[in-house]
């Protein structure tokens, strides 16, 4: 079988400390989408989670980005920020048929972000995953949950997730724990560790090892030295999509780091 597809990316694309730094001088702010998404191939979008979208603007971000080039999508945050997330459902249905399946194949996961002071409750985080659809419009959905509290990392969370196929969010950051395990049949990670003090986000030695542990995954195996919860299995898994995005951190420096990895990857980012 063909290895999963590795898709490298940051989030967003209209920060000003971009301009004269990632674009090029004088690039018109208006095809700054086009740009980027030639020089990496996913962007996650945090728009979506502060306000729905109209489907014309879906329709356009899929218009100017080139074929292969995936969006991630923040899910609404009045859906997760609820001390009842089974409460959610109307807010979930609001969202996926705000016109999201306009995106087409361009349309990657979803990300459900939990609030970080919200604790795992197996009963309510169960109620939640079964209002999450499998599909919109004839488009298969691929969710992935951002967890962000210690008592996520036990293994009655990995074995809820992996019942309805969910990814987990790997978080590379000193403020949210880590969940290295794979629960679903893609891996979603966020790198929030860049420094501004170089000029590619990261140390030059780090890409090397970021580019082995995505193609683990790619390849259906475990990366060697991650934080785990629960012992690696043995077995080979299916090949997984990966997706890598620099968030946060040293938002400035985001786009060269991902370029980087892309470099790292063997991948062409272009002049």
């Amino acid at each position: 079988m063909a290895d999963g597809r590795i898709r490298v990316g940051i989030g967003g694309w209209n920060f000003e400390p971009w301009r004269d730094n990632f674009y090029p001088r004088g690039w018109p702010q208006a095809r700054e989408l086009e740009y980027a998404s030639r020089r990496l191939s996913a962007i996650e979008i945090n728009s979506t989670y502060y306000g729905a979208q109209k489907p014309a603007t879906f329709a356009k971000w899929r218009r100017e980005t080139p074929e292969g080039f995936v969006f991630s999508l923040k899910a609404i945050r009045f859906a997760t920020q609820r001390r009842v997330l089974a409460d959610g459902a109307e807010s979930i249905r609001r969202f996926i048929d705000s016109g999201v399946a306009e995106l087409g194949d361009k349309l990657g996961p979803i990300v459900w972000q939990l609030a970080p002071t919200h604790r795992f409750d197996a009963a309510d985080l169960g109620a939640f995953l079964e209002l999450l659809p499998a599909s919109v419009d004839g488009l298969r959905l691929r969710h992935v949950l951002d967890v962000r509290h210690a008592s996520f990392q036990c293994p009655e969370y990995l074995g809820l997730a992996r019942r309805f196929g969910a990814a987990t969010v790997f978080t590379e950051s000193d403020d949210y724990p880590p969940i290295a395990e794979a629960t679903g049949d893609f891996v979603y990670t966020r790198i929030m560790r860049t420094d501004p003090g170089e000029p590619l986000g990261c140390g030059p030695e780090v890409f090397p090892a970021l580019a082995a542990s995505a193609r683990a995954w790619a390849e259906g195996r475990e990366p060697e030295g991650l934080p785990r919860i629960e012992p690696p299995s043995p077995a080979i898994a299916p090949p997984r999509d990966v997706f890598c995005f620099f968030i946060s951190g040293a938002k400035e420096r985001a786009p060269q780091a991902a370029m980087a990895l892309r470099r790292a990857l063997g991948e062409d980012v272009g002049a």
